[in-house]
């Protein structure tokens, strides 16, 4: 029997039992064995053959952003319309074969946009090129799902479901679980806070279904079995979603007002060109990127190239992307002061604003600071 028939076959079964506390046990250790079976579908076959078509893209700019959906939804128009990069579109299916690169320029940013094949419902089990759709999806930052506001929701359950399945936790928080093996001592567990969504018998079924006799677990929310799970195999990401909803021009004012109001979604029109401003500053948004300028002594800040970073990022990484790192061995002080006087600019991260403040490496730099490094 294939690893997709075992796919199959569990999934009927937990289909066919019923959900109460005398199986969450049996529920969960098919859980388990699903999630296994799903690993290994998704891991790349051996080589063989001659070379095919590429599809992956070398990643580039400050971000990455994938752009996922079912076919004819207008994906390459979007990427047409807000990267000015030109992509293949006809009203036929599958009329984009590999993934198209493209680029936002956005205050001073470069966001790589990569849109991708249609996804077909199967495709976390291999149909279509679902495997390298979302194995591209998982180096990205952010995902687009873009979906036909012409048509029922049942294309968004179906698009999260195949994510899903694949490892791609959308718009979901890490667990907060600290999971460590050991050689012996058997199993500890400990948690900070009550369970209610599972129970320590459980957890320690799904422990023997993936034979870890020895380890450490301290628990410090109320997860559930699946979030558990998601722990134990360790390669899930976890990515902020937009949910873009295309041809709004086809449907009544009431259904877009109904659309618009949803969380994580922006509604457009790639036709009209309604709205697409809106969703860049969205992307944006999503990325938590933040802009810092560079200062050379008794020089006015080159606002013309910033460099973006992660909120959160500290001076030593915004030093480790200036050409000249490598060569500051002799790094002594590092200052970092908010953009303007008059309080003018937000996001600053100097404590004398507009003035200058010494920082160390781990100070965090906030939305358009300046920053100039000086050596010894």
């Amino acid at each position: 029997m294939g690893i997709v028939e075992k796919i199959k076959e569990i999934e009927e079964e937990m289909a066919r039992t019923q959900k109460n506390k005398a199986t969450e046990y049996h529920l969960g250790l098919l859980k388990a064995k699903l999630a296994r079976y799903r690993a290994q579908l998704l891991e790349p076959t051996t080589k063989s053959g001659g070379a095919g078509t590429g599809f992956d893209v070398q990643k580039s700019g400050d971000a990455r952003v994938a752009l996922i959906g079912f076919p004819s939804v207008g994906k390459s128009t979007l990427l047409s319309k807000i990267t000015h990069t030109a992509s293949e579109s006809a009203a036929y299916e599958f009329t984009t074969l590999t993934a198209i690169p493209g680029v936002i320029e956005y205050k001073g940013a470069r966001i790589q946009l990569l849109d991708l094949p249609g996804i077909v419902e199967g495709a976390s089990q291999g149909r279509g090129r679902g495997r390298q759709v979302v194995s591209t999806a998982k180096t990205a930052d952010l995902i687009l799902i873009m979906l036909d506001a012409t048509k029922s929701e049942e294309q968004k359950k179906l698009l999260e479901i195949e994510l899903d399945a694949v490892g791609i936790r959308l718009n979901k928080s890490k667990p907060d679980v600290v999971f460590k093996k050991k050689t012996t001592g058997g199993i500890t567990l400990n948690t900070t806070v009550k369970l209610t969504k599972t129970d320590e018998k459980t957890i320690r079924t799904i422990l023997a279904g993936y034979k870890l006799h020895n380890c450490d677990i301290m628990i410090r929310e109320d997860i559930t079995t699946d979030e558990f799970i998601d722990v134990l195999i360790g390669n899930r990401k976890y990515l902020p979603c937009l949910y873009v909803y295309n041809k709004i021009d086809a449907i009544s004012l009431e259904q877009v007002d109904k659309l618009a109001r949803q969380p994580n979604t922006v509604v457009v029109s790639c036709e009209l060109d309604l709205n697409l401003d809106y969703l860049v500053d969205r992307i944006w948004e999503e990325l938590r990127l933040v802009k810092v300028y560079t200062k050379k002594r008794g020089a006015h800040p080159d606002l013309a190239d910033p460099i973006c970073l992660r909120k959160g990022a500290t001076i030593e990484v915004f030093g480790r992307k200036l050409p000249l790192w490598s060569g500051l061995g002799k790094l002594r002080i590092l200052y970092a002061c908010g953009m303007g006087a008059h309080n003018t600019v937000q996001g600053k991260s100097s404590k004398f604003s507009p003035y200058a403040q010494k920082v160390s490496l781990n100070h965090q730099v906030q939305d358009e600071d300046v920053v100039s490094i000086f050596t010894k």
